[in-house]
């Protein structure tokens, strides 16, 4: 039997931008903020190479404006470039006239460096729930086909608990379609648990990892993992912020990347896209931009 591909996600974005040290760090000083993202990519992609793996890079904006060889370099190593955004800011905190303006300028900035049209997209901190469902719409309406933001568990700073757990189509409020594939989660008695990387993969012990996302195959199904350059960084700058903030952000970091390197060997891995066609509820490849120009229609 064939294994199941799955989909290695990385979010491309530095330690200060996160939402557990924001409390430290302000959005107006985060060009005065030591810049580590380009190196610690730069690590994920040699151990992707070393793996033969490739995997989708949900990029911000603002890192991409800064390091735009960094998104070339992805890209040229064979794999996918999508969006995160561009400040990293929590969307039900955004309004939607925010929103549509940053999407539409990160979009813009990914396109122009990798000349493709960039067709999905995460939100920060998977800051897509029920108070800002209306995201959903806007991704639509700017060109997107697909999206991976959507963590169907209960959490204090996301999540839209109730909602299917495989990949599949939805219906936006104002009735467009799009391929969702929410972060996976592992079915337990009365109680629906994350694991699908980040945070949770560095607080579990590496089995328990190992046994949640491959019981999802067991069932079937590809899960998707996700994991942020700043979590293979055991060096970066601490930042003083409350405990539990410190203790999201910090915890084991210094065993993330050797962690990340098992799972490679144990699971075969590919791009989101590629998982979401696999799956058929992603269409074909979009043309590129040339092509596009060609045919008279947008570019």
């Amino acid at each position: 039997m064939t294994a199941i591909q799955n989909a290695l996600t990385i979010d491309v974005e530095d330690y200060f931008q996160v939402a557990a040290l924001a409390e430290a760090v302000r959005r107006e000083d985060w060009h005065s903020m030591e810049y580590r993202v380009e190196a610690n990519t730069q690590r994920i992609l040699s151990l992707l190479d070393r793996h033969n793996a490739k995997a989708t890079f949900f990029t911000l904006g603002w890192v991409a404006e800064k390091s735009p060889e960094l998104v070339r370099t992805i890209q040229k190593e064979g794999h996918e470039i999508a969006s995160h955004g561009y400040s990293h800011q929590l969307i039900y905190n955004q309004t939607p006239e925010v929103f549509r303006e940053e999407t539409r300028r990160s979009k813009a900035i990914l396109e122009d460096i990798t000349g493709k049209p960039i067709t999905g997209y995460r939100a920060a901190s998977y800051s897509i729930t029920n108070e800002s469902r209306w995201a959903l719409d806007i991704l639509a309406e700017e060109g997107f086909v697909w999206d991976s933001s959507i963590f169907p568990v209960r959490h204090d700073r996301y999540g839209m608990p109730g909602t299917p757990r495989w990949p599949h189509k939805l219906t936006t409020d104002k009735g467009y379609e799009l391929a969702e594939f929410p972060l996976s989660t592992l079915k337990l008695p009365g109680y629906t648990l994350p694991i699908a990387g980040g945070g949770y993969f560095r607080l579990f012990p590496y089995w328990f990892s190992r046994w949640g996302l491959g019981s999802i195959n067991r069932q079937g199904q590809p899960f998707v993992f996700y994991l942020h350059p700043w979590e293979v960084d055991p060096e970066q700058p601490r930042l003083d912020v409350k405990w539990f903030s410190r203790f999201r952000h910090y915890n084991n970091l210094n065993v993330c990347e050797a962690r990340l390197s098992k799972l490679l060997g144990h699971f075969p891995f590919t791009t989101m896209s590629n998982v979401l066609r696999a799956q058929g509820v992603l269409g074909a490849e979009p043309i590129e931009h040339g092509e596009l120009k060609a045919a008279g229609g947008m570019a």
